[in-house]
């Protein structure tokens, strides 16, 4: 029997020759007549000799080598020479056992050998003459977020301080996740110990730190232990030497931390003004230019004009015996009166803009109300408008007389009340006359003895309880009961919100009409019309628009590089106009840092943000929740407003985006609020006070600047369900929507929908209740619910400058100018 394979789909299949339009001819017929043309450049470089390719790409690998020299000797240029502006270095402990104090003197003295002179708290700066650098330590305490995220904001590196024995504790992960959110510049990471760990146990944990700091800084590669001097000497290195990267939202802005602060009362100001004077702040300008034709920020104070811009240069050493040579200052930049930043961040509303009346003569002497008044007659017996009172069936009017209301809210339009079996009851109580009112009292009065007097039958025991016993008043009453309702509504309202996003009950007592009258019905929320002008509130003739705001900002940017004091230069900022408190304030171991503002940031508009919540808040985060909105060198109390963010950021259609009734995780909204303008994509964060610990807020959530666009239009949605009461098909009677037959008429053009997809319209009403009957497009199921989609647009409220806990501040005074942050 001869031996045979089983057939198998594993063949060797060799691939075909392609033979098709492999001739001339056939290329000719497929391109029909069609001529290929050769860009230039593709037929230079194939005329182009292997000798002469190789030459261009040596040529423009020693272009790319040239301009990156030439960026880092830019970039070192501000800190070259003896001369040289300091690098800022905020020195920040994470824990409490380790302190600012040590470790800079512990990185003086690998160097230099000289650390006695450094602070335990402040600004320190000294001369690295071994890496030929400046530097100025800014010691924090800790515990001082505040003060730690002013430091920050000018600071060229953060040498954060790490202990082997204590871990870091809450505040000091808040801090490290409100600096990721604000930028972080560059960071150096140290080990303190009091004491030389033992070397079995030192790897360990400098690894168990690493991983720690990675997490918040994925850049960090090495910590740094004191206790050695060369990781000390290493970790002064890196200070030195190193180059600061750039943060984005600094780059062109001018920024300054003072050095010395003083104040002075110019002798022109009037008496009233004894509390108004110049400041003069002194400093390295950093960032870009500085121009006294912009504002600055002064923390917690608000923005103000600059008077001029003054050198400050060094004292200079002169060899030989001769003492150090004070240079003259000079001024260098001054005001112009035509370019000059006003402090007008509001305009005024013209309130008698649409006044067409002209008062009469009785209404200029102003005697017009007390003659009208004085001639009103009495109110006619009968005309009295009788009073209503939800009274159970079959009560009598005596018997109603006795009912007394609870209900102080309750509107006066309402009276109908409803029994069990539907039916309508009312009663009318006229009011009697005083025999009768008095009559009732004595009745009152008397039922009140027989209650509170203790009959025979009551023990002791009962008597004793019921003295004991004593019920608070009814505004204690009434307060505590709020307080409970709003507790259990808060705890309640976003697990509800996300089981039934946007749906509410229609009140019996009050006319949908009348609640929901500033509601609309849309066929389209994607793409029906929307008028931004219409039915704006009066805080938006308040606030500014910007016409084009791209073409503004770059024309902004550009006009800020071009003028102004350059930066590296150390200069006296005259600030005019300026409170005694601050002054007083000002303490030099806290950092006082100055930022200049662009033109037309002083300027109030509605700003939008596009943030996202924190991971590890767990609390309940609802639209017009009162935060801290933290904002380049700005700090405000806000109470923003969220909507949704249409992927890519865009307009959409309309400009109509949906109003959010809580921030939740996993989803990036939009935060509005007014505000003053800024320009670029300036980080910002959103706190909630603490009220244990000041120091120490709920980081709720984080994000970046978007536009100042006036005429994005945050609508409001809500939801009206109706319950389908007899279904034949598409036909169906629908109950609970409403309860009178008026306001089945006012929302009858209003599209209906359903849960299952079913959409519908109102065809007409029935009976007195609210029944309606409504015709669906397809057949409708009894167990589905029947809605009814209305919206109405919102807005922000206004804000105002928040001031951190312990600092002090002052009304600024300026003649008839607003120059209150609001």
């Amino acid at each position: 029997m001869s031996h045979s394979h089983r057939p198998s789909g594993l063949k060797q299949t060799n691939k075909k020759f392609k033979s098709r339009h492999a001739t001339k001819g056939d290329l000719k017929r497929e391109a029909k007549g069609r001529v290929v043309r050769i860009s230039p450049k593709a037929a230079a470089k194939k005329s182009l000799t292997a000798a002469q390719t190789r030459l261009n790409r040596q040529n423009h690998a020693k272009q790319t080598q040239a301009n990156k020299r030439h960026e880092l000797v830019a970039s070192l240029k501000l800190f070259g020479g003896a001369d040289g502006a300091p690098r800022i270095v905020a020195v920040v402990p994470l824990c409490p056992d380790v302190s600012a104090f040590e470790t800079v003197k512990a990185m003086v003295d690998s160097y230099d050998g000289d650390g006695e002179d450094v602070p335990d708290v402040g600004i320190w700066r000294t001369r690295a003459d071994r890496f030929k650098a400046n530097l100025q330590f800014v010691l924090l305490p800790y515990r001082q977020l505040y003060k730690t995220l002013d430091a920050c904001k000018a600071a060229d590196y953060v040498v954060f301080i790490l202990s082997p024995n204590t871990e870091v504790d809450s505040w000091g992960e808040l801090l490290l996740r409100s600096l990721q959110s604000q930028g972080l510049p560059d960071v150096v990471t140290v080990l303190q110990a009091k004491e030389a760990p033992n070397p079995k146990d030192r790897h360990p944990v400098l690894k168990s730190l690493l991983s720690f700091i990675q997490f918040f800084d994925p850049s960090q590669s090495k910590v740094h232990d004191l206790s050695v001097r060369s990781n000390a000497l290493n970790a002064a290195r890196a200070l030195c030497e190193g180059r600061p990267n750039p943060i984005r939202w600094r780059e062109g802005r001018s920024y300054l931390l003072a050095e010395n602060v003083e104040w002075e009362h110019p002798e022109s100001s009037s008496d009233g003004l004894q509390d108004i004077g110049t400041l003069r702040v002194t400093g390295v300008v950093r960032g870009g230019p500085i121009s006294a034709n912009r504002l600055v920020h002064l923390p917690n104070y608000g923005d103000f004009q600059l008077e001029k811009i003054v050198s400050a240069p060094l004292p200079r050493s002169i060899k030989g015996p001769t003492p150090a040579m004070e240079l003259e200052s000079t001024t260098l930049h001054e005001p112009n009166t035509d370019d000059a930043e006003s402090l007008t961040s509001r305009l005024e509303p013209d309130t008698m803009a649409n006044e067409q009346t002209w008062p009469t003569e009785e209404e200029m002497r102003g005697d017009g109300a007390s003659t009208t008044a004085s001639h009103l007659p009495d109110a006619a017996n009968g005309t009295t408008p009788k009073r209503v009172k939800r009274v159970p069936r079959g009560t009598s009017a005596y018997q109603a007389a006795w009912i007394v209301d609870d209900d102080d809210d309750e509107d006066e339009d309402d009276e109908y009340a409803s029994d069990e079996d539907g039916e309508d009851v009312s009663m009318k109580v006229a009011d009697e006359g005083e025999g009768s009112q008095a009559e009732t009292m004595q009745q009152e009065s008397e039922e009140e003895d027989l209650v509170d007097a203790p009959t025979e039958d009551m023990d002791v025991g009962s008597k004793r309880s019921k003295v004991e016993f004593e019920d608070l008043s009814m505004d204690v009453e009434n307060e505590q009961h709020a307080e409970w309702k709003a507790a259990r509504a808060r705890e309640q309202g976003e697990k509800e919100d996300l089981e039934f996003p946007d749906e509410i009950d229609t009140p019996m007592e009050i006319p949908a009409r009348e609640r929901f009258a500033r509601y609309r019905g849309l066929r389209s929320f994607r793409t029906s019309p929307w008028d931004p002008f219409e039915n704006l509130p009066l805080d938006y003739s308040r606030i500014f628009q910007f016409e084009d705001y791209e073409k503004t900002k770059r024309n902004v940017k550009r006009r800020a590089g071009d003028e102004g004091v350059q930066p590296g230069t150390r200069v006296t900022l005259h600030i005019k106009n300026v409170p005694k408190t601050c002054a007083e304030s000002y303490d030099p171991k806290a950092p006082f840092v100055l930022f200049s503002l662009w033109e037309y940031e002083h300027k109030q508009t509605v700003l939008h943000f596009t943030v996202q919540r924190n991971t590890e808040y767990d609390g309940t985060v609802r639209s017009k929740d009162p935060l801290i909105l933290t904002v380049g060198p700005r700090r405000f109390k806000v109470n923003p407003i969220y909507s949704q963010h249409l992927r890519g950021g865009g307009k959409g259609h309309n400009n109509v985006h949906k109003f959010e009734r809580y921030l939740r995780h996993g989803q990036t909204s939009v935060a509005s609020v007014y505000g003053p303008a800024c320009f670029g994509k300036v980080p910002c964060m959103l706190l909630r006070e603490n009220e244990e610990d000041g120091q120490t807020p709920h980081l709720v959530a984080s994000g970046t600047f978007l536009s100042p666009n006036t005429k994005r239009i945050i609508a409001k949605r809500i939801v009206l369900t109706g319950h389908p009461f007899k279904v034949h098909r598409k036909v169906a009677t629908i109950r609970f929507m409403f309860f009178n037959p008026h306001d089945v008429a006012y929302f009858k053009p209003v599209e209906l929908h359903t849960k299952l997809g079913r959409t519908g319209h109102i065809q007409e009403s029935l009976g007195t209740h609210g029944y309606f009957k409504a015709h669906f497009d397809k057949p409708l199921s009894q167990m589905d619910t029947v809605c009814m989609r209305l919206y109405k647009r919102v807005f922000p409220k206004w804000s105002e400058m928040y001031v951190p806990p312990g600092a002090v501040q002052a009304e600024k005074k300026q003649g008839g100018e607003d120059e209150k942050m609001e």
